[in-house]
């Protein structure tokens, strides 16, 4: 039986909650649709967001390119700075990484967050 791409990246993502259930530093969870990518710093218990930025919240023009997910992985890094977070673990929510996530990742190390 084959998977739906949705079911594929919903899968993926299962899979890496499950191994960093016990991990006890915050997420950096990503999320991306056609026209928009999100950020969200999230706790280690994972009940409470800690910093969040995205395309939208930017007033980004064009969300869905690399530029915006370049300006987000940096806006990301100065919020997780400013809640005094530094070291996160990244979560990708089954997305492939390569493209806008990859960019919003390397864009929020060259910010000062440390995966």
């Amino acid at each position: 039986m084959k998977l739906s791409k949705k079911q594929a990246r919903l899968r993926r993502a299962t899979k890496f909650r499950a191994k960093n259930r016990e991990n006890v530093v915050e997420r950096l969870c990503v999320h991306k649709t056609s026209q928009h990518i999100y950020a969200q710093i999230i706790s280690p218990c994972g009940t409470k967001v800690l910093a969040s930025a995205s395309s939208l919240k930017e007033k980004i023009q064009n969300g869905g390119n690399k530029d915006a997910a370049s300006k987000v992985g940096l806006a990301i890094a100065k919020a997780a700075l400013k809640a005094n977070v530094s070291k996160v673990a990244f979560d990708r929510s089954g997305f492939k990484f390569h493209g806008r996530v990859k960019t919003l990742a390397d864009s929020a190390r060259d910010g000062g967050l440390e995966f």
